[in-house]
């Protein structure tokens, strides 16, 4: 499973250019950054998708998770070719699809999935209802559609709910993935914010960086990326407490990179 997604440097702005902005992919279990490439002022995360993936040489057996931003044919076409599997979230910017898949018939068919969490001074309780599309949206290679719907409440107001319905499609069929699995899959996508978008900026204060000359913005991103990296392949799990114990002693991280 491997997450993409896109994150902007801010402290990169200045007077006269927009913040950086990088785009990465993240192997969901591990929490480690595979591929990464810039997105600079005169693109956008679009078209640096396909050289981003480029970087990673086998895709056959994967599955690539993205945002409703990449929901995008050319994109299709290219895991197809690599024979990777993908999960879209789909959004209004795909406004003819997006209404194909509300229109269909949601109300006849059961819940596949339910799971409940608590956490943050809330319970959220997910459902998931799926349904094979062979022929029923124009989208190449889709073979399922999801409907994920999210009824939040805060602890301490528990007769407020608040409901969130999202729609996915995914080239996985119905034999290649269980339910769950798919649920657990959309929702590790996000792993790659908290594993290492906010590991950047809450630990290594990556947007109050004032690099800002040439490619140094991205460059730095890629070695903040690569030191989580060495970081978890060893095992930590609380990255700020282990960058902690590497600066006490200049031999700790020497070791980490197996140089002696």
């Amino acid at each position: 499973m491997i997450a993409v997604d896109g994150k902007t440097l801010r402290g990169s702005r200045t007077a006269y250019a927009a913040a950086r902005h990088v785009l990465a992919a993240c192997d969901q279990a591990s929490g480690l950054v595979l591929a990464s490439t810039d997105v600079d002022g005169k693109t956008n995360e679009i078209t640096r998708f396909q050289p981003l993936l480029d970087q990673i040489g086998d895709l056959r057996d994967t599955v690539i998770t993205v945002d409703a931003l990449h929901c995008q044919r050319d994109h299709v076409a290219y895991l197809a070719e690599r024979g990777a599997d993908w999960i879209l979230t789909v959004k209004a910017n795909q406004p003819a699809l997006h209404a194909q898949l509300t229109g269909l018939p949601w109300r006849a068919v059961p819940q596949a999935a339910r799971d409940t969490d608590r956490g943050h001074g809330r319970r959220e309780i997910r459902t998931l209802k799926i349904l094979s599309v062979f022929t029923g949206i124009e989208f190449p290679h889709a073979a399922q559609a999801l409907q994920i719907r999210r009824r939040r409440r805060r602890l301490d107001q528990p007769k407020r709910f608040t409901t969130e319905t999202v729609y996915t499609i995914t080239s996985l069929r119905l034999h290649q993935a269980k339910p769950a699995q798919l649920a657990a899959w959309i929702r590790s996508h996000w792993h790659i914010e908290n594993k290492i978008h906010w590991v950047r900026d809450v630990t290594y204060d990556e947007d109050r960086s004032q690099i800002r000359t040439g490619t140094g913005p991205q460059v730095m991103a890629a070695l903040r990326n690569a030191a989580i990296g060495a970081l978890r392949t060893a095992g930590t799990t609380n990255i700020a407490a282990a960058n902690r114990h590497h600066a006490r002693d200049s031999t700790r991280p020497l070791a980490l990179l197996g140089i002696t």
